[in-house]
Formats: C-alpha cells, sequence, structure tokens
C-alpha cells in the first residue's frame, strides 16, 4: 500500500524551522513522486547546497523505516546517499540525505546500467553487516518457504537491501541503493537472487539471462542449487499474497516474473 504524499509547506512551521537549522534558508523544492512509503518525499536546494527529503509522522504505522534507514546509514559509505541530518519535531521524523544526480536505474536487456548495478552488489557483499536489530531473511521467509527446514538456507551474516525494485537503484558514475527500510541479515546471495525477479519483471529477459546477471555477483557463485529453488518459490507464495485477488498491473507484472523463475526452478 503506497502513502499520500504531502507539499513541503505543509509541514508544520517548527519542522520546517528545525529543517532550515541544517540547510539554511530552503529557496527552492521540488517533489519526489516515485517515494511510496513517505509522506514527504523533496528535493531541498538552498544558496549553501541541496538534499533529499523523506519522512513520516511519527504515529505512522511504517515510522520505524525512518528509523531503520538512519541507524544502518552510517555503515554504506559508497553504497547509499550519505544522511546528512535528522529531524524529529512537532509529530514528524524526517532525514536528508545526500542528493544524487543520477536516475533511476534500467534493468532492460542491454542497458549499460546492468553491470554498475552487479559492481554495487558485489561491493555490498564486501560491506560487514553491522550489529543492528536487523530482521533475519529466515525469519522474514518462513511462512512462505515450500518445506520448514528450507530456511537453513536463507540464514548467514551478510547485510541485504532486499528491495531491488529499479527505483531503488540510483546510477550516475555507479550504481547505489536507496531505500533501506527492509535492510535484513542472511545469507550473502540473496540479493542477487531478489535482483533476478525485478530483471524477468523489467521485460525482455529469459530467466537464464537474469540470472547470468546475476552470476555477476560473487555470492550469488555460494548459492546451493536447492536453496535457490526454494527461494523462487519463496518469493512466487509472497507475491501471491501481495497480489490477493485483484492484483493491480505493477503487481501483476511481479507475480508473473516470480512465477516464472519458480517454475524454472522446479523444472531443473
Amino acid at each position: 500500500m503506497t502513502t499520500t504524499h504531502i507539499s513541503f509547506d505543509d509541514l508544520p512551521t517548527a519542522v520546517l524551522t528545525a529543517i532550515e537549522r541544517h540547510t539554511g534558508p530552503v529557496i527552492k523544492t521540488e517533489p519526489v513522486s516515485h517515494g511510496l512509503n513517505s509522506e514527504i518525499a523533496v528535493r531541498l536546494f538552498t544558496d549553501s547546497g541541496s538534499c533529499f527529503v523523506k519522512g513520516l509522522r511519527t504515529d505512522h504505522r511504517r515510522v520505524w523505516t525512518q528509523y531503520r534507514e538512519a541507524e544502518v546509514n552510517p555503515f554504506l559509505h559508497g553504497i547509499s546517499p550519505a544522511l546528512l541530518w535528522r529531524v524529529q519535531d512537532a509529530g514528524w521524523v524526517l532525514l536528508g540525505f545526500e542528493l544524487l544526480d543520477g536516475h533511476q536505474a534500467d534493468y532492460s536487456p542491454g542497458s549499460p546500467d546492468l553491470p554498475k548495478v552487479a559492481d554495487a552488489l558485489r561491493r555490498l557483499g564486501d560491506t560487514p553487516c553491522p550489529e543492528l536489530e536487523l530482521r533475519h531473511a529466515e525469519q522474514r521467509l518462513e511462512k512462505y518457504v515450500p518445506r520448514s527446514a528450507d530456511i537453513r538456507f536463507f540464514a548467514g551474516s551478510s547485510l541485504l537491501h532486499t528491495d531491488l525494485n529499479n527505483a531503488n537503484v540510483l546510477v550516475d558514475e555507479k550504481a547505489r541503493f536507496v531505500d533501506w527500510a527492509w535492510a535484513t541479515r542472511g545469507a550473502p546471495w540473496l540479493d542477487a537472487g531478489y535482483w533476478i525477479i525485478w530483471l524477468i519483471a523489467a521485460g525482455g529477459h529469459t530467466v537464464e539471462s537474469a540470472e547470468g546477471w546475476a552470476g555477476r555477483v560473487p555470492a550469488w557463485q555460494t548459492a546451493p542449487a536447492s536453496g535457490v529453488a526454494s527461494f523462487a518459490q519463496a518469493n512466487a507464495n509472497v507475491w501471491e499474497e501481495i497480489a490477493g485477488a485483484d492484483p493491480d498491473p505493477w503487481t501483476s507484472r511481479l507475480l508473473r516474473a516470480s512465477r516464472q523463475w519458480a517454475g524454472y526452478r522446479r523444472a531443473r
């Protein structure tokens, strides 16, 4: 479910004042429409620089995502935009991030972004998982696996993003990941697996070509075949649940892609 956006100017005066203590007077704003999990998502421009701001009310049911992103960001140097400041005032939590000039990743076959995303996943794989209270992959997938014993495949100590929607990948000279609400601890190959579904959903990729791109991520080479088959089916089950009885076109696309991958893995 998406979250309704509000205008930056509609924030309480106390919040606007607190933001400007970090940024200086705001001279221009540009709303961002593709942030699905924030009530405010905006680019701010001042005489001294620019930043991207996202936020939620403190009573929003997903406000925990703001705290999660703030906690994990210091460990993501070069992999995510840097967190510049944080404001909690007048019933709001807002985060100010480094503003990147990049574009959303293009996952279509032949895109020059694909090698950059594979390299970003490699760099993430080399990043130690911080000692934070993160969800575990086996917990998140437990009720979706074909066999309960399969959750052992997903356990591990790697830091994972787990939401490889192309809107969460910004590309310029390199790719970087945004929106770390679902940061997770688990097996090192899982993010490459999540990427496969998004590549198939982008259109034009066969399962073989999508897995070929995943194969450029070193951690994918550690994935056991049985674990991959179980992971693919678990994700198909996740998207089945998300889709419900009357899925929208966006969800239907992900459901088809996840089913296609799960069917391919079952047949091997």
